[in-house]
């Protein structure tokens, strides 16, 4: 390791001027490429206390060995060399996208004589247009299958071509329409590439001239009794329609433009580009790339765009570009883009209307993809033993943590603070053992007794179990001595609803021990789960936690966080763990939050079903004609007896009128006659902003 101090530039040597400088490692090799607006303010934010920087860069401070520069005179030379030096020296600490998979394109070879339509992929070559990128080589084939009735452009390889010249005969494709066969002759060059270029002009978006001359020319073939030739030009245009039902219009004719999302954590982003042209989504395309180095969401987007359109031009760029964050600066890349468009682009975010609409979608494709990436990293066995035996080591465990349960504490503001449980054994999710907790022990927000609370319930029941099960005497210290502790003890030996029963045949809730407890946060944090256990005098399950900030883990005791590779997988199936207990608690409690404001008088009213709840606000048209019926009149109900009618007015009688709910948008009283079978709420409930209705509060929820 390094020390930044021993190859820091003085001050006076660093020109105060824009650049791209690069950091070598001790056998000179580049392990860092960056750019800079100022090359000596810049710099120096690298040479300072080490403690100071964040981890990753310090990482790369001290791993190299010497740093140098380049001075530029634009910030958009310095964008461009940056690009360049990225590509050829590969930098360990850089952002470097990896693509999921090489993209078919459908191409049109444009240098040729007689142009060609195929599916492409890899580099893209001069002459040849493009058109995607597709998911798949068969939504290619598909389309042109269909367009090849109407536009029946060459399509063979080279040496068909020649041997079909040399013979005289055309290919099958010839023979039934599909091809005008310009190996033999039928058609000539110009009227070949003529074909090509029309066949370009509808791929790329200008297909309304087509479709409304091949109709002119039906209705034309049908008044001169043309009837064949009219059927003809009758399924051609069927073709048309339906190659062009694949790409939907998503926005308005003739809008070119590539949108960008990106999806991110601590460790990885990934990021989706749907290529829109024409007003159609014409191909996606996503990459994934490990977060070696700090970075914000404006870079990651600027390090796409370098992906992108780094050896693009002309009309690959199109006009707009939009983005989820723009890069800072903004305006060199803007001009970087114009220059490799040869026109103006436009660099924006998107703020509303069918184009932020659109946007949202992008973005749910590179969560997913996200999900997705490190779903398959987690679905391996090989890897999952292998983020066991990380574990393992990183906290000095006896043995392989077989069963991690991981908790997490969820509240909005202090309100409906509750807590969740999930279980992972042998690295895979075991949904079946999830378990979720209300905080009762006391009102308000703290998440260190209501961590202590929940740990203390969870284990509580645990011992309960073993006592009434004989599995521990009063004699024996609650955790030592458990039988079979490498085998049942851990829960992986006999499945839930096996011997492990209550007395009712149903499985016991909290029978299972785990080896290693996760709680979603720090030292406090674990310092309260500890507690609990020493408090119930459990000795032989270890306890860990990872904080969100930079995905630290926390033992008892320590004063300093275990800090585990980058790469790690142990690292990784932490992650998966504390991302599913946030989740599965973020959703229990926004669900009793809802609950809340949907309570009404009539749920404390015992046997009341919501059959009869609907039956009595469709007889009454709302609660507040209810609350002052009589009870002879609620009895004329259908299914409501007297004893419950006298319960029902008994409960409305207790409950107190709920404040009227009020639309913030225009300061209208909402009053519940005006929305018959409305459920009152809760005092002062919140109301949604646009519809008036009862809403969710504003405010930080975990």
């Amino acid at each position: 390791m390094a020390d930044p101090s021993s190859y820091r530039p003085k001050p006076g040597d660093i020109p105060d001027s824009p650049g791209v400088y690069r950091f070598r490692d001790e056998h000179r090799r580049v392990i860092y490429v960056g750019k800079a607006k100022s090359l000596r303010q810049r710099l120096a934010n690298y040479f300072q206390d080490l403690a100071g920087l964040h981890p990753r860069t310090r990482s790369m401070v001290t791993t190299a060995a010497s740093v140098e520069w380049t001075v530029v005179s634009t910030e958009v030379e310095a964008l461009q060399l940056e690009y360049s030096w990225i590509k050829e020296y590969a930098p360990r600490f850089n952002v470097k996208y990896r693509d999921d998979k090489s993209y078919p394109y459908l191409a049109v070879t444009m240098n040729e004589e007689f142009p060609r339509v195929q599916v492409m992929r890899g580099r893209k070559k001069k002459g040849v247009r493009y058109f995607g990128p597709y998911a798949h080589a068969w939504a290619i084939r598909d389309t042109v299958d269909l367009m090849l009735r109407v536009f029946p452009v060459r399509t063979c390889s080279a040496g068909v071509f020649k041997n079909a010249a040399r013979t005289g005969r055309p290919c099958l494709l010839g023979y039934i329409g599909k091809c005008s066969a310009p190996c033999v002759g039928r058609i000539s060059p110009e009227d070949h590439r003529e074909l090509a270029e029309e066949f370009c002009d509808f791929m790329a978006g200008r297909t309304g001239t087509y479709l409304r001359r091949l109709e002119r020319q039906m209705a034309e073939a049908a008044e001169n009794m043309e009837y064949e030739r009219a059927a003809r030009l009758r399924d051609d245009i069927e073709a048309l329609k339906k190659a062009m039902e694949k790409n939907a219009v998503v926005l308005a004719d003739a809008t070119d433009a590539d949108l960008i999302a990106v999806a991110e954590d601590e460790l990885e982003a990934a990021v989706q580009i749907f290529h829109v042209r024409g007003g159609r989504v014409r191909g996606q395309r996503g990459w994934v790339t490990d977060k070696v180095e700090e970075i914000t969401t404006g870079a990651l987007v600027e390090h796409a765009l370098q992906q992108l359109y780094g050896e693009e031009t002309g009309d690959a760029v199109p006009r707009e570009v939009l983005v989820p964050a723009l890069p800072d600066p903004v305006d060199p890349v803007q001009q970087w883009l114009t220059e490799r468009r040869g026109s103006g682009v436009s660099l924006r975010i998107p703020q509303r209307g069918d184009k932020k609409a659109l946007m949202e979608t992008v973005q749910r494709n590179a969560q997913q993809a996200l999900v997705l990436h490190k779903t398959k990293r987690a679905s391996d066995l090989t890897t999952r033993s292998r983020a066991l035996e990380e574990i393992t080591g990183a906290l000095d465990l006896d043995s392989a943590p077989l069963r991690i349960e991981c908790y997490d504490i969820s509240h909005l503001q202090g309100d409906d603070v509750v807590a969740s449980m999930v279980v992972f054994e042998d690295g895979l999710a075991r949904k079946s053992e999830y378990r979720r907790f209300q905080i009762k022990g006391f009102a308000g927000q703290d998440d260190v007794r209501s961590m202590h609370e929940v740990i203390t319930r969870r284990f509580r029941r645990y011992l309960a179990d073993k006592k009434r099960t004989g599995e521990w005497t009063e004699g024996t210290e609650p955790g030592a001595g458990d039988p079979g502790a490498g085998e049942a003890a851990t829960g992986l030996a006999e499945p839930p609803g096996s011997t492990l029963t209550e007395d009712d045949g149903r499985p016991r809730r909290f029978a299972y021990p785990p080896q290693l407890v996760v709680v979603d946060g720090g030292a406090p944090q674990v310092a309260a789960a500890q507690r609990a256990l020493d408090e119930l005098g459990i000795d032989d399950i270890a306890v860990c936690g990872l904080a969100k900030r930079l995905e630290e883990v926390w033992l008892p005791g320590d004063d300093d966080p275990v800090v585990l590779p980058r790469t790690s997988e142990g690292l990784y199936l932490l992650q998966r763990i504390r991302d599913e207990a946030h989740r599965f608690a973020i959703t229990y409690q926004r669900t009793k939050r809802a609950k809340r404001f949907r309570s009404s008088p009539l749920d404390d009213v015992p046997g009341l079903g919501d059959t009869r709840k609907q039956a009595l606000l469709k007889h009454f048209g709302s609660l507040k004609k209810l609350r002052s019926a009589t009870i002879d009149q609620i009895c004329e109900v259908p299914g409501i007896g007297r004893k419950t009618a006298e319960a029902i007015a008994g409960a409305l009688a207790r409950a107190a009128p709920a404040a009227p709910a009020v639309n913030t948008a225009t300061g209208e009283i909402m009053d519940d006659t005006e929305e018959p079978g409305q459920a009152t709420g809760s005092p002062g409930a919140p109301v949604d902003m646009d519809t008036g209705a009862p809403g969710e509060r504003r405010g930080q929820e975990r």
